[in-house]
């Protein structure tokens, strides 16, 4: 094994990949896989896996999938049990699942503002608080990966549960890397600009693209195998073993544009 492999190698680690049957963490997946982790992808339906276990099963690597409603934390905690019957252990938990909206603000339900809170940052702390709590008493020196957005630095408009709901869970990562920072249990944030995921597909109209690109210096959106190499970096405590708290941003220069 040369230099460069070893400091990104998975071999015989555990990732679980909540919202793994999604567009954006099903090429994760895949890179995870390639670097030897067995892959457990979470999430309630199975059709949506399929090809993503497929494409896994293709690049030669191992993964399964674990029904999973992420916003019940007993079903959190079957997850985790099943993956340390299946697998013998976790060292990576990324929490990949989120919902978007472009609800008028004027026109926010209470109804909509909880449920998006609940899926992007309430089912959040859930993981984090069950997985966290399994590394700190196996003494596993784990690594957390949540999913941010740059509209969580940044608010943008026209999704204001969703940006609020995205900040938030980067100040629950800075939090939970101080914690846990002293137990080597890493937990960082990593931050997309705009790549063809299935929630921006629904608050994207032609006028709004050509907004987004003139600010993203790079002029395009971000293609999903982009977001590997950073993930690999946080998930490896060889290669990423002193970064906690940081937020890991990937969106082209999006957010060092102005005007």
């Amino acid at each position: 094994m040369n230099y460069i492999h070893s400091l990104f190698d998975l071999t015989d680690k555990v990732a679980v990949i909540i919202g793994g049957t999604g567009e954006l963490c099903g090429h994760i997946a895949t890179g995870l896989a390639k670097a030897g982790a067995e892959v457990v992808l979470a999430g309630r339906d199975a059709s949506k896996a399929d090809d993503k276990l497929q494409a896994i099963s293709d690049a030669g690597g191992k993964g399964y999938f674990v029904a999973t409603d992420l916003t019940e934390k007993n079903s959190l905690e079957n997850l985790l049990e099943s993956v340390i019957g299946n697998s013998g252990r976790v060292d990576i938990l990324i929490n990949g699942a989120g919902v978007n909206s472009p609800t008028p603000l004027f026109d926010i339900e209470m109804d909509e503002l909880e449920h998006i809170f609940k899926v992007n940052f309430s089912a959040t702390f859930q993981a984090c608080q069950i997985f966290g709590k399994y590394f700190v008493n196996e003494g596993i020196a784990g690594s957390i990966i949540n999913l941010g957005s740059i509209s969580g630095l940044n608010p943008l408009s026209r999704v204001f549960t969703y940006s609020a709901s995205k900040a938030a869970v980067h100040n629950l990562s800075k939090n939970l890397a101080r914690e846990w920072a002293d137990k080597d249990i890493r937990v960082n944030t990593l931050v997309p600009g705009f790549f063809p995921a299935e929630q921006n597909r629904k608050v994207l109209d032609e006028a709004r693209v050509l907004e987004i690109l003139r600010k993203t210096p790079m002029s395009r959106f971000g293609n999903p195998e982009e977001l590997i190499g950073t993930v690999l970096l946080l998930a490896s405590n060889k290669a990423g073993g002193f970064i906690t708290g940081t937020e890991m941003i990937v969106d082209g220069g999006f957010d060092a544009m102005s005007i």
